[in-house]
């Protein structure tokens, strides 16, 4: 099943410094992938859909060396950061891809992940712009079928409303409010000061 109208992200522009781009040059090589191929060679068990500057996922990734672990974000200075943090804790089994994560999820085998990590996305608050939140029926049943059984999709949000769509485009999943083991964010920190409360779902396909 095609799903080429799906897009996990929209770029917007920004500036990447001199340490960011020292950091790319050096440290891509060892923990970048840039082709289907070497993903496929080397399947990931999780999945993480815009990790931002990386924070959680070196936390999580150090909890869990045994599970391999592909970190997608499109951002050059969130890569970065995650680049130096990998190397810092000595961390082997991420890899990180730059770019969109639905070509990668379309590539993947049936019922090869553990998890799909989504944590914050892009909630597109107006109205008008609502079409194009990634979590949609079609990108679930992406998810469907690439999550292995008892595998899940853990969304975290802190955008009101949120949590009734994703309900919505999740229609057949299992799916429970649980915050499970998952450090908490920059992002959520100011989520908090804002006064903007987390909801965390833990959402199992139909089988």
């Amino acid at each position: 099943m095609a799903h080429t109208e799906i897009r996990s992200y929209l770029v917007r522009r920004g500036r990447t410094g001199p340490t960011s781009r020292a950091a790319l040059e050096r440290l891509w090589p060892v923990y970048g992938e840039s082709e289907l191929a070497a993903v496929l060679a080397r399947p990931p068990r999780i999945v993480e859909i815009g990790f931002g500057m990386g924070e959680a996922t070196a936390l999580m990734a150090a909890a869990a060396p045994a599970a391999e672990l592909l970190a997608v974000e499109v951002h050059p200075a969130g890569i970065a950061a995650l680049l130096r943090r990998l190397e810092a804790a000595d961390l082997t089994h991420v890899r990180i891809w730059h770019g969109d994560a639905v070509p990668v999820l379309e590539a993947l085998p049936d019922g090869c992940l553990d998890e799909v990590r989504l944590f914050f996305p892009d909630p597109w608050p107006k109205a008008r712009h609502a079409k194009r939140r990634l979590l949609r029926p079609s990108f679930a049943a992406l998810l469907a079928r690439v999550l292995a059984p008892g595998g899940f999709l853990h969304l975290a949000t802190d955008w009101p409303g949120y949590e009734e769509h994703a309900r919505e485009a999740l229609a057949g999943w299992t799916v429970v409010t649980d915050r499970r083991d998952r450090p908490v964010t920059g992002y959520e920190r100011r989520a908090h000061r804002d006064g903007r409360e987390v909801v965390d779902l833990v959402c199992h396909p139909p089988r």
